[in-house]
């Protein structure tokens, strides 16, 4: 870690920031697109990541860096999709870990397979790559991290344990971070819309966007730990 706290100074001092840089998992489609476009229209410089390949998305971004990881619980495939960011834009401010699985079933036909499998793509992901990035942040003296929980957190849908659960893994995971990671300059924050799976969406795709703007936003830096519920009202208990 320290070897990479230094080589990500190097790079600062060597190549000079002009604007933030942003990087979006789950950027193919959907939400984490839309995270990316408008990052990107508020003069951020975006990399997304995801599975698959995004040409829509690359498309709809003028200087963007795609990436591609077939297995975002791999540290090695995330060093090497990050290298090609920093190689690019020279450093990094903002993480958003948007990407997700989200399985249903009766708890008693969850394998210990299946168990795992969410807990290390809604979970373990976000670690690694939160982890990953932290030299850059740290280096540039300013960072935004911002995790895309879940108001199923607060509804509990019986059909969802794993989703639920590592969902509200990471709302801890927010909360301790940013206690961590506060003398850095760096905020960390969740944002929790309603799942469509677990209930009818009432919220807007602007708002989500909107809510993500302003916890990225400069002038935000006193706001960390906190989990945004965008779930367009009460969520059922």
């Amino acid at each position: 870690m320290e070897r990479a706290l230094a080589a990500a100074r190097r790079l600062t001092k060597t190549r000079p920031m002009e604007t933030r840089t942003a990087l979006v998992t789950g950027a193919a489609q959907g939400l984490g697109q839309q995270f990316a476009v408008a990052l990107a229209g508020r003069g951020y410089r975006v990399a997304g990541l995801d599975l698959q390949p995004q040409p829509e998305t690359a498309g709809k971004i003028l200087d963007y860096v795609e990436l591609v990881v077939p297995d975002v619980t791999d540290e090695q495939q995330l060093r090497q999709a990050l290298e090609q960011v920093i190689d690019r834009f020279g450093t990094l401010h903002v993480l958003v870990n948007n990407a997700e699985t989200v399985p249903e079933a009766d708890f008693e036909d969850i394998t210990p397979e299946e168990w795992r499998h969410v807990m290390r793509f809604n979970l373990e992901a976000p670690y690694l790559l939160t982890r990953a990035v932290l030299p850059y942040l740290k280096a540039a003296g300013w960072g935004r991290i911002v995790n895309i929980a879940s108001s199923a957190v607060l509804s509990a849908p019986p059909t969802m344990v794993p989703y639920v659960t590592s969902k509200a893994a990471l709302i801890g995971f927010t909360r301790v971070l940013a206690s961590a990671l506060g003398p850095y300059g760096i905020t960390v924050n969740a944002i929790a819309p309603r799942t469509p799976h677990a209930a009818p969406a009432v919220q807007e795709p602007a708002d989500l966007v909107s809510t993500l703007m302003y916890v990225v936003d400069e002038g935000s830096g006193t706001v960390t730990g906190q989990t945004l519920n965008v779930a367009g009202g009460p969520v059922p208990g």
